[in-house]
C-alpha cells in the first residue's frame, strides 16, 4: 500500500509503499483510511519529540482518522503508540478505540476538529471538576485547538469565555466573549479556569499577572496544563502556590484512561459538526509539502 512514510525523526515524510498491516488480535481490523488529520501532536510524534514515543523507524505518522471498516461502517479511531499511523491507504484499528460515525458525517470534518476539540472536551470533562457557570481563560486561543477549546467552553456551559494571544488581529477573528493580549491579562485575573495551550516564558508572566491581581485569592483557580508551543518548562514561583488557591493540572495521553477517552469520543462525536472548523484536505501524495507548509492557520486533512 502507499503511504505517508518517516525514515528520519525531524524531516518531513515522503509519499511511497509500505507494507500492508495485519491485525494481530480479535478486536483489531484493517480499515480503509479516508481521512487523517495533521496534528501538532503528529509533528511532534514524526519529530521523535513526543513524550510517548518509541524510538521506531520507519513511522508512518497520524494518531486518529477517519476509515472504513470491513462491515462497512464509518469510523473515527483512536490510534495507540504504534509505527502504523493513520496517513496510509490502511491501518489497523482496535475497534474498543473508535466510535462508529452517522453515514452522513463529513470525514474532513471529523478528522480535523475531533483531536483539537478533544483537548478541551476531556479536560473540562475528565480533569477537573468544571461546573457550568464558570468563568474560563484561553491562553493560546489563536491555534486551531485555542479556537476550538473557546466554542468547547461555550458549548459545555461556561460563563464568560475569555481568549488570550499575541496576535490582535487573530483575536478579533475568535468569537469569545472577550480577546485580550498576553499584555492585558490582568482584565482576567478573576477567571476560575485557564485553558493553557502555550506553557513556556508566557505562562510564567500570566501565572503571576492572574495570580496578583486576583480580587480574591482564596477563590479557586484551576491551570490546566495542555499543550506547550511557547516552551516545555515555566519559572514557578512558590508564591503563586502559596499567596493564592491554585490547582496546576495536566491534560494530555497518559492522565486520562483509554476507557474514559473513548466514552468522551461518543459524547463529541455529535456535536463536532457543530463547532466552526477550518480544515484543508490534502491528498496522501502531497503530504509532503503540505508538511513543510507551516504558516497556514487552517488544519490540514490528509486523504489517502
Amino acid at each position: 500500500m502507499r503511504a505517508a512514510v518517516v525514515t528520519e525523526f525531524g524531516t518531513p515524510p515522503t509519499f511511497r509503499e509500505f507494507a500492508e498491516p495485519r491485525p494481530r488480535t480479535e478486536d483489531e481490523v484493517v480499515v480503509d483510511v479516508l481521512a487523517a488529520g495533521l496534528h501538532p501532536r503528529v509533528r511532534s510524534q514524526a519529530g521523535g519529540e513526543h513524550y510517548t514515543g518509541r524510538g521506531e523507524l520507519p513511522l508512518v505518522p497520524g494518531i486518529d482518522g477517519v476509515g472504513r471498516a470491513p462491515d462497512g461502517t464509518l469510523r473515527y479511531f483512536v490510534l495507540p503508540d504504534t509505527s502504523l499511523g493513520s496517513m496510509a491507504e490502511r491501518t489497523v484499528v482496535d475497534l474498543r478505540r473508535s466510535v462508529v460515525l452517522p453515514e452522513d458525517a463529513d470525514p474532513i470534518t471529523v478528522a480535523a476538529g475531533m483531536n483539537p476539540a478533544m483537548s478541551a472536551w476531556i479536560a473540562l470533562r475528565r480533569r477537573i471538576g468544571f461546573a457550568a457557570g464558570q468563568d474560563v481563560l484561553v491562553l493560546g486561543a489563536t491555534g486551531n485547538a485555542g479556537r476550538l477549546a473557546v466554542q468547547v467552553a461555550k458549548h459545555l456551559g461556561a460563563g464568560r469565555v475569555i481568549a488570550a494571544g499575541r496576535d490582535p488581529e487573530k483575536l478579533a477573528g475568535v468569537h469569545a466573549d472577550d480577546a485580550l493580549t498576553f499584555g492585558e491579562l490582568a482584565k482576567a485575573a478573576d477567571v476560575d479556569v485557564v485553558l493553557d495551550y502555550v506553557w513556556g516564558p508566557p505562562t510564567t508572566g500570566a501565572l503571576r499577572t492572574i495570580v496578583t491581581e486576583r480580587a480574591d485569592r482564596a477563590r479557586p483557580l484551576t491551570w490546566v496544563e495542555i499543550g506547550s508551543v511557547a516552551g516545555p518548562s515555566i519559572e514557578l514561583p512558590s508564591a503563586a502556590l502559596r499567596a493564592a488557591r491554585l490547582q496546576l493540572v495536566g491534560s494530555g495521553q497518559g492522565s486520562v484512561p483509554t476507557k474514559d477517552i473513548v466514552a468522551e469520543l461518543r459524547a463529541l462525536v455529535p456535536e463536532i459538526e457543530s463547532f466552526r472548523i477550518d480544515a484543508r484536505p490534502v491528498p496522501l501524495q502531497d503530504v509532503g509539502p503540505a508538511w513543510r507548509d507551516t504558516r497556514s492557520t487552517q488544519r490540514v486533512v490528509v486523504t489517502p
